[in-house]
């Protein structure tokens, strides 16, 4: 039996509309209600409203940010690790994570994802990717169960 926390990274782009807003902030109140710790790369976009949503559900965050600052992290970033590799952190967000879910982005989210298929991360995909491999889901309604029913697997390893 597992006693180790369960780790989600949240992964999306740096640049996002109001709709991928409220999308990152409900997808991170998902991850903090199935009881795990959000990972993002923790700077803005995607990786704050996702720090955000799991804040206010009583979440723990972790951000794994590219440079050597820990203020460059989101206000919403319990836990800033400043790593000092730039874009190469994309790796770390991925390897850190027991699941990964992709909200839409760009070359970076793109990069993250290949890096959770690469080490056999279930990577989940709430952002339109459409690539094999990936678990589609619509929304966060068909996520919670999802994660609900991954993270009760990962416990019983």
């Amino acid at each position: 039996m597992r006693k180790q926390m369960i780790t989600i990274s949240v992964i999306g782009g740096s640049e996002i509309d109001d709709e991928v807003e409220r999308l990152a902030t409900n997808v991170g109140r998902v991850v903090a209600e199935v009881g795990a710790v959000l990972v993002c790369g923790g700077l803005m976009g995607s990786m704050r409203g996702a720090s955000k949503g799991a804040k206010e559900a009583g979440g723990l965050t972790i951000g794994l940010l590219p440079g050597k600052d820990k203020a460059d992290a989101n206000e919403y970033i319990d836990i800033a690790l400043p790593l000092t590799i730039g874009f190469a952190r994309n790796a770390c967000v991925a390897a850190s994570a027991d699941v990964i879910i992709a909200l839409p982005g760009s070359h970076g989210t793109s990069s993250e994802i290949s890096y959770g298929l690469v080490y056999k991360r279930p990577v989940i995909d709430i952002g339109g990717w459409n690539r094999p491999g990936m678990i589609p889901v619509q929304d966060t309604a068909e996520l919670k169960p999802l994660l609900e029913k991954m993270i009760a697997d990962l416990r019983e390893q």
